[in-house]
C-alpha cells in the first residue's frame, strides 16, 4: 500500500468534488471458476483500491461527505478461515493502513444506507461489473437490477475520472515497476522464439514471470500469436514455423496494481524478410509520427490520424494506394489496414477506467467519438494533459475477411490497389506499443527501453540461436 496519507487526501479531494451525501464503493468479491469453493485469482476493484488500498475480497466503503467521515465494511476472520488461509490482520489494523478509524461488520451497510435513504440524502455510486455486487447494491438500494446502470452517479463518475486520470510521481512508480517486468517479459519471448514451438510454450513463460515478479497475474490475457492479424487473438496453438511473426502483446501489475501494456512484433526464425521489414518500418514510422505530434493541449484523436497520415503515405509510396494522403484519411480508407485506435488511459486498469464509460473516460463535450469505421474504436480522443499515462500503440493488419469484403464492395477503390492488397493476404500483422507519461512540454517513453527497432528486436532474437 501506499502511505495512509495519499489515500486520506485522495478521499478529501472527492468530498470536495462531490460535495454533499453518501459515496458508496463496493470492493469485488472472490469469482468461482468451477464451483464456490474453486475461484478465479482474486483482483480488487480498482477504484477501491484507488481510494482505500485494501487488497482483498468482500469489503465495501462509504465516504459520508457531509459528516467528513470514511467507514469500511467488512467482517474479521473466522476461525474456520484461520484453520483454511491462515490468520491476518483484523479488519480494524487493515483500517489503519488507509487513515480510516470506523469500521463495521458487513451488515452495517445496509442499515447505513437505510439511514441515508430515509433521510432523503443523495447517495452515490458507479457503474457496477459484478453481478453479485450489482445484485446486492440494487436490493440495499430498493432498486430494480436492470435500473441500477442509469442511477449511477454523474458527479462521483466525474470526478473519479478528473482524480484518476491524472497519474501522481508514486502511480507512474508503480507503473514503472510493471514496466520493468515487461522488459523480461518480452525480451524473454524473443529469446525463447523459434520454428517448431507452440505458441503456448512461450506464452506460459511469460505468464509466469509476470506472476513471479509481483505475485499477480499479467494485466490482461496474453496475446501471443502467429496470427497477428486478429487484433486480440487469445489462442495459443498454433505451431511456429519458419518465415512467421509472432504479435506479442502482453502486461504485468505492479504489486499495488498499476498495469503496463506492451506490444512486440517478433521474426520466429531471428530475422525479419525483406517485406516484413518493409511493413514493419511503417509501423515505426506510424509511431515515430505518433510521438512526435503529442504534448499538452493537443487531441489525441488528432495524434491518431496524425499517425494514419503516416501509414496513408507509406501505403501510397508502396503502391498499395493510390491518391491524395489527406482524401485517403478522411475518406477512412487507410482503416482497411488500421482498423482500431492508436491507444487508451493506462493506470490501474489496462484500459484504465474503461468500467466507468470509455466514452466518459476518453472523450468529453468538446470532442466526441466518430462513427467511422477504425477511428471509432479509438477509446481516448480527448485533449491531453500533462500527467496523463497513455498507451501509443499502430499496427498494419492484412485481415482476409475484411479485405475480401471490401474488394467485393468495391469499397474504397479509387484509393486502394485491391491486386496488391490481396497479394498480401497471408502476411498477418505488425503491432508496436508503448507507455507514454504525458509531461508539461512533451511525453517521456516509461519503463527500460524494450527492443523496438528491427536490429534490436533480430539482435534479441539473436542471442538464443547464438547460443
Amino acid at each position: 500500500m501506499f502511505r495512509s496519507s495519499i489515500y486520506r487526501q485522495r478521499r478529501q479531494v472527492l468530498k470536495d468534488k462531490v460535495q454533499t451525501g453518501c459515496i458508496v464503493f463496493t470492493g469485488n468479491r472472490r469469482s468461482p471458476i468451477n464451483y464456490a469453493g474453486n475461484t478465479y485469482p482474486f483482483r480488487q476493484d480498482s477504484s477501491f483500491l484507488y481510494y482505500f488500498g485494501l487488497d482483498m475480497p468482500d469489503l465495501a466503503a462509504l465516504i459520508d461527505v457531509d459528516g467528513d467521515a470514511d467507514i469500511i465494511f467488512g467482517d474479521d476472520p473466522t476461525m474456520d478461515d484461520i484453520i483454511w488461509e491462515g490468520p491476518s490482520p483484523t479488519l480494524g489494523q487493515w483500517c489503519e493502513k488507509t487513515g480510516i478509524s470506523a469500521n463495521s461488520g458487513s451488515a452495517g451497510l445496509q442499515r447505513t444506507l437505510e439511514e441515508a435513504l430515509t433521510a432523503d440524502r443523495p447517495i452515490h455510486f458507479l457503474p457496477q461489473y459484478q453481478a453479485g455486487n450489482a445484485m446486492k447494491l440494487a436490493q440495499m438500494l430498493n432498486l430494480p437490477v436492470a435500473e441500477l446502470a442509469e442511477k449511477a452517479s454523474p458527479e462521483l463518475l466525474s470526478a473519479v475520472i478528473d482524480q484518476r486520470s491524472i497519474k501522481t510521481e508514486p502511480e507512474i512508480e508503480q507503473i514503472e515497476a510493471a514496466l520493468d517486468i515487461s522488459f523480461i517479459m518480452h525480451t524473454t519471448a524473443m529469446r525463447m522464439s523459434s520454428p517448431g514451438q507452440y505458441e503456448r510454450e512461450i506464452a506460459g513463460a511469460v505468464s509466469s514471470i509476470a506472476f513471479a515478479a509481483s505475485g499477480r497475474m499479467p494485466a490482461f490475457p496474453i496475446i501471443f500469436s502467429i496470427d497477428g492479424q486478429t487484433l486480440h487473438n487469445h489462442s495459443h496453438a498454433n505451431l511456429m514455423q519458419e518465415g512467421d511473426m509472432i504479435v506479442h502483446d502482453s502486461g504485468a501489475e505492479s504489486p499495488l496494481g498499476y498495469a503496463s501494456d506492451i506490444t512486440r512484433t517478433i521474426p520466429v526464425s531471428g530475422e525479419f524478410t525483406p517485406l516484413q521489414k518493409d511493413i514493419y518500418t511503417m509501423v515505426l514510422r506510424m509511431q515515430a509520427a505518433a510521438f512526435a505530434a503529442m504534448k499538452p493541449g493537443i487531441a489525441y484523436r488528432d495524434v491518431h490520424l496524425t499517425a494514419c497520415r503516416q501509414l496513408a503515405a507509406d501505403l501510397v509510396d508502396l503502391d498499395l494506394y493510390t491518391g491524395d494522403v489527406e482524401a485517403i484519411v478522411e475518406s477512412g480508407a487507410h482503416a482497411l489496414l488500421f482498423p482500431h485506435g492508436l491507444g487508451h488511459m493506462l493506470g490501474l486498469d489496462v484500459h484504465d477506467m474503461e468500467g466507468l464509460g470509455e466514452d466518459l473516460v476518453g472523450y468529453d463535450r468538446r470532442i466526441r467519438r466518430s462513427p467511422q469505421f477504425g477511428i471509432s474504436y479509438l477509446r481516448l480522443g480527448k485533449v491531453l494533459e500533462s500527467g496523463f499515462v497513455v498507451t501509443v500503440e499502430p499496427g498494419i493488419y492484412f485481415i482476409p475477411k475484411l479485405i475480401e469484403r471490401w474488394k467485393a464492395e468495391k469499397k474504397f477503390e479509387e484509393y486502394i490497389n485491391y491486386d496488391h492488397i490481396t497479394d498480401l493476404m497471408d502476411f498477418g500483422g505488425i503491432r508496436l506499443e508503448d507507455d507514454i507519461l504525458v509531461t508539461e512540454s512533451g511525453i517521456r517513453v516509461l519503463g527500460p527501453p524494450i527492443p523496438r527497432t528491427i536490429d534490436e528486436v533480430e539482435a534479441c532474437c539473436g542471442e538464443l540461436i547464438r547460443s
